[in-house]
């Protein structure tokens, strides 16, 4: 069925203009952003197919090039120029943001990067980069892994932290297992990164093991 078919109050633009953006799910904000879909599918359709094309995460879906983008049956140019324009302005808002957040305790870096982690099935590793004053200057992932594990190479993040100019970062990765507790893995890694970042003379304040809607501090828990 066509969206012009659909009663009026269930189409995505009229829908958002009657209950706001908050209202709709990310498919049919998709939808408005391409406009319209193909002649077997609609511009809902299409939205889906191309979230499952990125796993339903929009941090993926960001990630994607144009060319990428047009691999996707039903996306041309036109549409993907549209959605990387999208994804750059949430960027630049999400920096904005960013910027002026101050860090002062372990909540605090979880509130600022739980939304990033929301529903991944797959390990990824974050870094919040600080200046002097805690505030934050930028965010970053640095890796993807699969469900048991990611790997992280500590040149990879002190490298990031080098072009923020941060004096401090805080680590960040999730368990979608739900397990909070640190592994073998997980203890070895973090005080490979601390040592490397001492030369530096940047400091590594904390690392939080995110699960669902719990986290687990290694500053808190004594173990950084």
């Amino acid at each position: 069925m066509n969206i012009k078919e659909w009663a009026v109050e269930d189409r995505p633009r009229e829908k958002l203009y009657r209950r706001g953006a908050k209202d709709l799910t990310d498919a049919e904000l998709l939808a408005i952003i391409i406009s319209s879909g193909t002649r077997s599918i609609s511009a809902l359709q299409l939205a889906k197919n191309i979230l499952s094309e990125s796993k339903n995460n929009l941090n993926l879906l960001a990630e994607k090039d144009i060319k990428t983008l047009c691999k996707i049956k039903g996306i041309g140019p036109a549409k993907a120029i549209s959605i990387k324009a999208v994804m750059e302005m949430a960027n630049r808002k999400a920096a904005h943001v960013t910027k002026r957040r101050k860090i002062t305790c372990s909540k605090d870096s979880y509130n600022e990067l739980e939304l990033h982690f929301r529903d991944l099935n797959v390990e990824e590793f974050w870094i919040l980069f600080l200046n002097r004053g805690n505030i934050v200057i930028g965010k970053q992932r640095i890796s993807i892994g699969g469900v048991t594990g990611t790997i992280v190479d500590p040149k990879v993040i002190y490298k990031k932290a080098l072009d923020f100019l941060a004096t401090g970062i805080i680590l960040a990765h999730n368990h979608p297992s739900g397990n909070l507790v640190p592994s073998n893995a997980d203890l070895q890694i973090t005080r490979k990164i601390v040592d490397a970042g001492k030369s530096l003379d940047i400091s590594v304040y904390d690392h939080l093991i995110i699960a669902g809607n719990s986290y687990y501090s290694f500053a808190d828990e004594g173990k950084i």
